[in-house]
């Protein structure tokens, strides 16, 4: 089996309308399909929900699901904040800082942008407390490549030490501004 594509990712939310236009008003994902139901369709349980799709541009599809009858939502409490967090692309670095800008001016708390070799990025939460990251590909002819010869060796020794490899290095330290131009 070969995947096609992800269909759409879906979320809870603490409010389906505040989240559709928090969405809709701060990064530009117009509501798509909202449907609600008094039971879970594919088991049969009773759970009564609004669930929400939003348009996250080519083909993606981010949704959400409002559960009014079960306790507030929570998070893994074994889990840091910076660890679960949603990707989105935008098209360059000037999308990018305007996305920031806007977003600060709207009163939302912003991160960076974070230099990742690769890509710059930056983070800020939505109104149910999920973790969003706006990137931009920002890497240098060969830089892919280079990650690529190296995947597998990296994973294989963090599998047998639970130690950071060091064999990319460079994505964090500065040198890849030098060495992929």
């Amino acid at each position: 089996m070969l995947i096609r594509k992800i269909h759409h990712v879906a979320y809870r939310c603490r409010d389906a309308l505040e989240t559709a236009r928090w969405y809709e008003q701060h990064l530009g994902m117009k509501l798509v399909l909202s449907i609600a139901e008094d039971s879970v369709p594919s088991t049969g349980e009773s759970d009564p929900y609004m669930h929400i799709f939003l348009d996250a541009g080519n083909g993606n599809i981010l949704a959400f699901f409002e559960l009014p009858t079960r306790a507030p939502m929570g998070r893994d409490p074994n889990t840091p904040v910076w660890t679960q967090h949603l990707a989105l692309e935008v098209e360059s670095m000037d999308t990018l800082m305007q996305a920031r800008q806007r977003l600060i001016d709207a009163g939302i708390e912003v991160i960076g942008p974070t230099d990742h070799a690769l890509f710059q990025s930056i983070y800020f939460f939505d109104p149910s407390g999920h973790r969003l990251e706006l990137a931009c590909n920002t890497g240098g002819p060969g830089m892919r490549e280079a990650l690529d010869a190296l995947k597998w060796d990296m994973l294989e020794e963090w599998a047998n030490t639970r130690k950071a490899p060091k064999h990319a290095a460079w994505m964090h330290d500065g040198r890849h501004k030098d060495m992929f131009k």
